[in-house]
């Protein structure tokens, strides 16, 4: 069988750490392609991964004959970029949050069905075998009723892992939109809604730009959160927590107290409410830490989609409902009003 050609629009971290490393790694495919408007940093990435092509314009990129395209670029261009590719009739893998508004949302999932191909937005955290775990636990009642739950997602910031550093596209709103609630607070939003399998009717957010200078974006927000069923929670998100990452998840339940990716051994810890618990190492979440660098998972499902016709995991339609979350969180925050979903 022939390999599928890929396209990867973006040349920075992302693609560099994540996107070509992991479809280097993918017998069924070859990275036939590389863009960027840094012609120099194109050329690094195509030289290091044996690439053919190299362009500085998206739109010659999905001229080429290729089959998918990832979108590794700076927030604003998500959406452009991937209705291009769509149009263009290839599969598109978009880089979170999948757009800066609902219209893009939208009109990126029309042109997805409009072409009959597949669209997948890069949520990794779905993938993560602790937090797979949690779901099924969840859903087949392990844990009984929900009662609460806290999210968070924080590091000191992107300056170390953005391939501009300081300088990165990160801290400008134009090219952001959002700061650490695109960066890594939409990746709880997606990850809450996937372990409940609920969606969030309600949200409160304080968003706050504290840490850094320099910028018009946040880098501090905690969101309140209510789901259908009337479960309540909180999500933080922060580019201001110095030392070790926090990327944990904590379930408060009927039946005990479950901590994800919490432990520095264990990925699962159940505190039952009978004073025993259950543990499980799953392998570690993937991280900007050092060492932090495991496969995300994304690669091998949106190529293992495109070649059995099946849906991905996290469609447009995910995608969206996960960036949903955060723009109401953005309303919230101006309104100083708690916003329905």
């Amino acid at each position: 069988m022939s390999k599928l050609k890929i396209g990867v629009v973006g040349a920075g971290s992302i693609a560099q750490l994540r996107h070509l490393l992991e479809y280097a790694d993918n017998e069924h495919v070859e990275v036939a392609a590389i863009c960027d408007i840094n012609e120099e940093r194109a050329n690094e990435a195509a030289e290091k991964f044996g690439i053919a092509k190299v362009f500085t314009d998206y739109h010659d990129l999905v001229k080429e004959d290729l089959d998918a395209v990832s979108v590794c670029t700076p927030n604003y261009l998500h959406a452009p970029v991937s209705i291009a590719a769509l149009e263009a009739g290839k599969h598109v893998l978009c880089e979170k949050p999948m757009a800066t508004s609902k219209k893009e949302a939208d009109q990126m999932i029309q042109a997805a069905e409009k072409a009959g191909k597949t669209l997948m937005i890069g949520h990794n955290q779905r993938l993560v075998e602790s937090h797979q775990k949690a779901r099924k636990w969840i859903a087949e009642g392990k844990l009984g009723k929900v009662f609460s739950f806290r999210t968070a997602f924080g590091h000191p910031g992107p300056e170390a892992w953005s391939a501009d550093g300081a300088d990165s596209w990160f801290f400008k709103k134009d090219e952001a939109f959002i700061g650490a609630m695109g960066d890594l607070g939409v990746h709880k939003t997606d990850l809450i809604r996937y372990i409940l399998g609920e969606e969030m009717t309600e949200v409160a957010a304080m968003v706050e730009t504290t840490a850094k200078k320099n910028t018009d974006v946040d880098d501090n927000a905690v969101l309140l959160l209510k789901t259908e069923s009337g479960i309540i929670g909180t999500l933080a998100a922060s580019w201001s927590y110095k030392g070790k990452e926090d990327n944990s998840t904590v379930i408060y339940t009927e039946k005990g107290v479950l901590r994800l990716e919490d432990d520095p051994e264990y990925s699962v810890v159940l505190h039952k409410h009978d004073g025993t618990k259950e543990e499980l190492s799953l392998g570690k979440i993937q991280s900007n830490e050092e060492g932090g660098q495991e496969s995300t998972g994304v690669i091998d499902h949106f190529v293992d989609s495109i070649l059995t016709g099946k849906a991905p995991l996290i469609t447009g339609e995910e995608g969206k409902k996960s960036l949903e979350v955060i723009l109401g969180a953005l309303k919230s925050d101006e309104t100083k009003q708690i916003v329905k979903l």
